[in-house]
């Protein structure tokens, strides 16, 4: 069949829009009509060379949701007509990682930044070649072709706008908060950039009982909405940060910092301590440059007042699990999804929704074929 998907060809360029060939899925595998995809960061790493990729064209996205149109053979957990969440990583539920709780840790996560299918050949093509795949789903397309284990079932009365966000930016926050940082009643949090992944360490930091949940991001417009989800105060920059944190602690300092910065950088980690008091933790969410291999960072700490700090992908979360956990917290009123999309975009603006993102205006832009 016949679609169209947003693609780069080279880092630095645009996203541009293409029609694709598309092929049946294999066995394994699953064709997803998609709905809905969010505009996330991870996808402009990729664009400008933060993120290595293994070829080019490269389809974008990798926070989708839709339905199932075709499976291939051997498939089990999903069927046609089925409403499914994309896993930007893939659970197979058997490796060493997901035996052991760690699904967002997969094996099959190898593959990610290759792009193709798991048996290393394309279903996507355009203008007479081969296209990969974000995230081995490549959701930033009409129709898609993705393995059985980057699939979720759903419930289908969820509205498929709402669950494509859960895909990635409400799990990897939320999960950040309550798994990476292990919130506990009456803590005290600082949660780093409040864009979509951001706001969702918010929802969860108070979903686990935080006291105080300061909210800090230069973009005016995510500032005045963190309350909504749930930030005891907001703040501006570091030191405006720093000033809150101290007072409202007497002087303890935070409990956990999470950061959720769209681009960490060298001196990140450091400011992060900074804010962190005595045996807490810096949970590094957001992804950096994989040519960054150098920080500034109060060694000291880590011995004296036995900070420590942490990195978290996906949330730690299992999202065979915690997806539609999640979509369940959200049907029972505890968890916010309508206010999270900021604005909806056609897929051929998906270049103005990424500025959007970059001025801070929106929380989350969703693109939606239908």
């Amino acid at each position: 069949m016949r679609t169209r998907a947003a693609m780069i060809w080279g880092h630095g360029e645009d996203w541009t829009v293409d029609e694709i060939d598309l092929d049946d899925p294999r066995k394994g595998e699953v064709m997803v009509a998609l709905a809905a995809t969010g505009l996330c960061h991870s996808d402009e790493h990729l664009r400008l060379g933060d993120m290595p990729a293994y070829g080019f064209p490269m389809i974008g996205g990798h926070e989708g949701a839709g339905v199932v149109e075709k499976v291939g053979p051997g498939v089990t957990s999903v069927r046609e007509g089925d409403h499914v969440v994309l896993s930007f990583v893939p659970a197979c539920g058997r490796c060493p990682s997901c035996s052991r709780g760690h699904q967002n840790l997969c094996d099959l996560g190898a593959h990610l930044l290759v792009g193709l299918q798991l048996d290393r050949t394309s279903r996507h093509h355009v203008r007479g070649g081969d296209a990969r795949l974000m995230c081995l789903v490549g959701a930033f397309a009409g129709h898609t072709v993705c393995g059985e284990a980057s699939v979720i079932r759903i419930d289908k009365d969820i509205p498929l706008e709402l669950a494509a966000l859960v895909g990635c930016a409400v799990t990897t926050g939320w999960g950040s908060a309550v798994y990476a940082a292990e919130v506990k009643p009456g803590d005290t949090v600082v949660v780093m950039g409040v864009g979509g992944v951001g706001t969702n360490a918010v929802q969860g930091a108070r979903h686990a009982g935080a006291q105080h949940v300061i909210a800090l991001d230069p973009a005016g417009f995510r500032r005045r909405q963190a309350p909504t989800f749930g930030a005891t105060h907001v703040a501006a920059s570091h030191s405006e940060a720093f000033e809150l944190v101290r007072d409202l602690t007497h002087g303890r300092y935070a409990n956990s910092t999470i950061i959720t910065v769209g681009v960490p950088g060298r001196d990140t980690i450091r400011q992060a301590m900074a804010l962190t008091g005595k045996a807490g933790t810096v949970v590094l969410t957001s992804m950096a440059p994989f040519t960054q291999t150098d920080l500034t960072l109060p060694m000291a700490e880590l011995t004296t007042l036995e900070k420590s700090i942490r990195g978290s992908l996906f949330g730690s979360a299992n999202p065979r699990y915690d997806v539609p956990k999640l979509l369940s917290l959200w049907r029972s009123g505890q968890l916010r999804l309508e206010e999270l999309v900021t604005r909806s975009y056609k897929l051929d603006d998906i270049n103005l929704g990424y500025e959007d993102m970059y001025r801070g205006d929106t929380i989350r832009g969703v693109l939606t074929f239908t």
